[in-house]
């Protein structure tokens, strides 16, 4: 079992045991931080549009891409004009951490990465990356200066980036061991939930109570070489036949998998880790006449001309009542006139 793994029991093993003190260095470390940003002596920059942010407080993967996707579609849908900013995970780093990148539709993953362009892709909004978000949001600013919200991927412990509101994801795959880096999988403490201004969860999460529901429906395959060969997944059984080979190298494949066999299939599962970057190589060895992969593999999947493979997209399915609060939330920033207020803890949270 992978030291990943390990997390996700409901106890300490051999292998995280030792790793405690460098936990408590890493939470001590987080709590001077936070302190810095409450006393002033670090600041978080605030933006002239409001920010919300879109995160998690555990490693790997909890929803947080199909969630921005979502609410870039919904708040567009509410006449707004969304853009979203990222740091661009498993792209090469920039020689400088305020480099920005926009990221163009027909680009490849490498350049931007995978989610970035992901989002890009399916919402259809501007997305900038950068090590820097601050640096990726003003240049967003400045290059569409019709956007009246950014959305952060993925930034509820970037501090720098001020923000009018919070929504942290819960893994469904609950707490873990309840350690903090890198005994366990915490970015923050479970504490944190209390503080945000919006908890999403998965059906089934074991934070469910006062928690808006996320979940997922699954859209129409598309076979990679051909895309426009498409099928209806409910008839994707009665297509290629019951067994079928999943890759998956998203932050939790086996709630790819499971999603595979909630349609009938056979599943023989291929797990890669997060933001893995495909070669040829990786899906030879697998000897299958169906292969089936996330979407977010598939972006990197470009140059594979595998006609075997099939992509499976998905679209998350949210309580409306989110993006009713989150709508509020925005109202109340453009009566207050201001980009935001810090609160206690130094970042910018606005009330109506």
């Amino acid at each position: 079992m992978s030291l990943a793994r390990d997390w996700w029991l409901p106890r300490l093993t051999w292998r995280t045991l030792p790793l405690l003190p460098v936990s408590w260095l890493y939470g001590a470390a987080m709590r001077l931080r936070r302190a810095l940003y409450a006393a002033g002596h670090l600041r978080s920059s605030h933006l002239p549009v409001p920010v919300v942010i879109v995160g998690n407080l555990t490693v790997g993967g909890s929803g947080k891409t199909p969630l921005t996707v979502h609410l870039v579609g919904a708040l567009r849908a509410r006449g707004l004009s969304p853009g979203v900013v990222s740091r661009g995970y498993g792209r090469p780093r920039a020689r400088r951490p305020d480099t920005v990148l926009e990221v163009d539709p027909d680009g490849d993953a490498a350049t931007y990465g995978d989610e970035p362009l992901l989002i890009r892709r399916r919402a259809g909004c501007p997305v900038f990356v950068a090590a820097a978000r601050v640096a990726a949001a003003h240049a967003l600013l400045a290059a569409h200066p019709e956007t009246d919200v950014i959305v952060a991927d993925d930034g509820l412990q970037h501090l720098a980036l001020a923000r009018t509101f919070e929504i942290a994801v819960v893994d469904p795959r609950g707490r873990g061991n309840g350690r903090l880096l890198p005994a366990g999988p915490w970015r923050e403490p479970y504490r944190r939930f209390d503080e945000v201004d919006a908890v999403v969860a998965h059906a089934g999460s074991a934070r469910a109570s006062g928690a808006y529901a996320m979940s997922y429906a699954q859209d129409d395959l598309y076979n990679l070489a051909r895309p426009e060969r498409t099928c209806p997944a409910g008839e994707f059984r009665d297509r290629v036949g019951a067994r079928v080979a999943a890759v998956a190298g998203i932050g939790n494949p086996g709630r790819f998998f499971a999603a595979l066999r909630a349609l009938g299939l056979e599943v023989d599962e291929h797990p890669f880790t997060d933001h893995h970057r495909f070669a040829p190589g990786d899906l030879a060895g697998i000897a299958a006449p169906v292969i089936v992969m996330t979407e977010k593999d598939a972006i990197k999947c470009g140059a594979l001309s595998d006609p075997r493979i099939w992509v499976a997209p998905a679209t998350a399915r949210v309580d409306p009542a989110l993006v009713d609060a989150l709508v509020e939330r925005l109202r109340g920033h453009q009566a207050a006139g201001h980009s935001g207020l810090p609160d206690h803890e130094g970042t910018a949270r606005l009330r109506p």
